[in-house]
């Protein structure tokens, strides 16, 4: 009987391994795998592990390695049918009936397989011959030895049209097609695909020939091209494997690391070196079904690209396959090779223990994005800027785990908004004494610009609607001391209003020039004074309580820099709700429609304590607009 693999594959998802067993064998929890000692061989030391989320057992000592139906077949003794039967059983399970089709393809490709084996023996044995000699050179110029080369089984495809029909005579011409050795050609004969070339075996998981590469040898062939894979046949999926897989596999579960390269001669060539647990895809960039095979064999695999622009380009090409298949656990870290190198470069002018400190500080995905975008283009102008911006925030809508999205775009955001509005360094200056002056208290006035005072004026009388605002612009100008308190929070903030983002940096140039605690009379600013009645707080009225003003308008402050990261976060949730209907986005819209709430209920209670406070209001009101409504209101 014939079983498809999704058949096989959702038993085995149904099944928890380790339940089946911890039957027979007593298991301990070690973090998030379990822990025995080998039911296989006689040991003191538990060295045998049981990872239920990667479905498989290994041992460390005997080698013993499968998943729950090789399980069944070895610990049990089963035959393979009656291991599924009884584990489909177990799963409430139908064992589909005989598929008189799927067993004559099963037929079928076990006849393939003879003709790859076949070939790879005539592969080898030509490269041993009179003919392989430039092959053999070639191999001799990158330094692999003899236990490599038949490690890796290479061989030699002669430049010649039709001897691999002759040399697999045994077989018909329609499978050597069907396997990708022959080309078909209609009105013509058939004829070899890999001519010319060093040839290699792409092997499977049971270390089956399923496919060939081939490297061109004759450098005259300018026009053609330099690696040659087999086409996609019933037995190769190009973007369902990874050359090596079946060796880098079980040496990652020791060192938990996988290595993923961009060629196969890469591979090879980190193998020569000491490094096993290397993989590379297939003549594509890594594709969705690549990235999950990885993430079978470890949570976190390391991409090692060449340093050119085109070994940057397919790392970012991987980057943005995985983003949307991220999960909590699971991700990609980078390696950045020395510009123009590939592994094999680097082996030979640094050694091995150069690759071993790369491999050992790799970048995290949410790194390589940030650098990537941001060398993307020049970040000269504020619209440069707002590129650099969008395409970070276009990065991050590929991620679908919500949460994961979320976490991406704050740190993101958080990298942007220092970068494109870095914290001012405050050193108060020692203020200049004018001559000829009593008190030193009553002496010095702030030194501002004609052209500051009239942004900083410009704002208050530009009809603006924002009250919190204004009100906080109004009241760090009325105290001017109080601003080097808020510095650190003024320069996070990013007002996407370009009077206000000005007003904001006058504030910072006078904290820059006051002494610590210095007090100033409000005509230091040029007589900048309180929004009308109904944005008064304690902080804008003459004679309130020093402590309370101060303390109020650093809660206003606070506020301001909070706003614009609940708004947005509000107006995201509310978009994904519109979007999806799921109970998950209305919940986080009502949390944060709950955080609104609660926003503006803080700044009624600063209005009430103004009213409490009964202050008298002399100072003259510059032109704010009088519009109705909530004096902290989000527009």
């Amino acid at each position: 009987m014939a079983l498809s693999p999704q058949w096989l594959d959702e038993l085995r998802s149904r099944i928890t391994l380790s339940g089946v067993i911890s039957r027979t064998t007593k298991l301990q929890r070690a973090g998030r795998e379990f822990k025995a000692c080998c039911p296989f061989h006689n040991e003191k030391t538990p060295s045998f592990t049981v990872n239920d989320e990667k479905g498989f057992y290994h041992c460390f000592g005997c080698g013993a390695h499968g998943d729950v139906i090789r399980w069944m077949t070895d610990q049990r003794g089963l035959s393979f049918m009656d291991a599924v039967k009884e584990l489909a059983a177990q799963a409430g399970m139908d064992v589909p009936a005989p598929d008189p089709r799927m067993a004559k393809q099963q037929q079928q490709r076990a006849g393939l397989h003879d003709v790859m084996a076949a070939a790879q023996d005539w592969f080898k044995a030509n490269l041993l011959g009179p003919e392989g000699g430039r092959a053999r050179a070639y191999l001799q110029s990158r330094g692999f030895n003899d236990l490599t080369i038949e490690r890796f089984g290479f061989g030699y495809a002669p430049d010649d049209r039709q001897v691999i029909r002759q040399a697999l005579s045994q077989f018909e011409v329609k499978e050597l097609i069907e396997v990708g050795l022959l080309i078909a050609v209609e009105g013509r004969d058939p004829y070899a695909r890999f001519r010319g070339r060093l040839m290699l075996p792409i092997q499977d998981a049971r270390q089956r020939v399923i496919a060939f590469g081939g490297r061109i040898l004759e450098a005259q062939k300018t026009d053609a091209p330099k690696y040659l894979n087999s086409p996609d046949t019933p037995l190769f999926d190009k973007g369902r494997t990874l050359y090596n897989l079946h060796r880098a596999g079980p040496v990652s579960r020791k060192s938990n690391r996988l290595i993923v390269v961009e060629g196969y001669m890469d591979v090879i060539a980190l193998a020569a070196a000491g490094f096993e647990d290397a993989v590379a895809p297939l003549g594509t960039a890594l594709t969705e079904n690549q990235i999950e095979l990885l993430w079978r064999m470890v949570d976190v695999p390391v991409l090692c690209f060449d340093g050119d622009s085109a070994g940057q380009r397919a790392a970012m090409r991987a980057i943005s396959r995985a983003l949307p298949l991220l999960r909590p656990g699971h991700s990609l870290s980078i390696v950045h090779l020395p510009s123009g190198m590939d592994p094999d470069d680097l082996l030979k002018r640094d050694g091995p223990q150069a690759m071993e400190k790369l491999l050992a500080e790799p970048k995290s995905l949410i790194d390589t994005i940030w650098d990537h975008e941001a060398a993307a283009q020049p970040l000269r102008t504020p619209e440069d800027k707002a590129g650099l911006r969008a395409r970070l925030i276009e990065q991050v809508e590929l991620i679908e785990d919500r949460e994961i999205k979320s976490l991406y775009r704050r740190d993101l955001l958080d990298r942007f908004y220092a970068f494109a509005f870095p914290k001012r360094e405050f050193t108060p200056a020692p203020p200049q004494r004018r001559k000829g002056q009593g008190s030193p208290r009553g002496e010095y006035r702030p030194s501002l610009t004609a052209e500051a005072k009239k942004r900083l004026q410009g704002f208050a009388s530009g009809g603006s609607r924002d009250r919190l605002a204004l009100s906080v612009v109004a009241g760090l100008a009325r105290h001017p001391e109080l601003i080097s308190e808020h510095v650190e929070a003024l320069s996070r903030l990013t007002p996407d209003d370009m009077q206000f983002a000005a007003s904001i940096d006058v504030l910072l140039e006078v904290a820059d020039t006051l002494e610590m605690g210095e007090d100033l009379p409000i005509s230091a600013l040029g007589h900048f004074a309180a929004p009308p009645d109904k944005t008064r707080f304690t902080f804008l009225t003459e004679g309130s309580d020093p402590q309370v003003a101060r303390e109020d308008l650093a809660e206003a402050v606070s506020l301001l820099v909070e706003r614009p990261a609940l708004e947005a976060a509000l107006r995201d949730a509310t978009a994904r709700f519109e979007q999806t209907f799921e109970q998950e986005a209305f919940d986080e819209q009502q949390r944060l429609l709950k955080r609104k709430l609660e926003f503006e209920a803080r700044l009624g209670q600063m209005a009430s304590k103004r009213a409490a406070a009964q202050a008298q209001e002399t100072a003259p009101a510059p032109s704010f607009s009088d519009e109705e409504g909530d004096p902290g209101k989000m527009d």
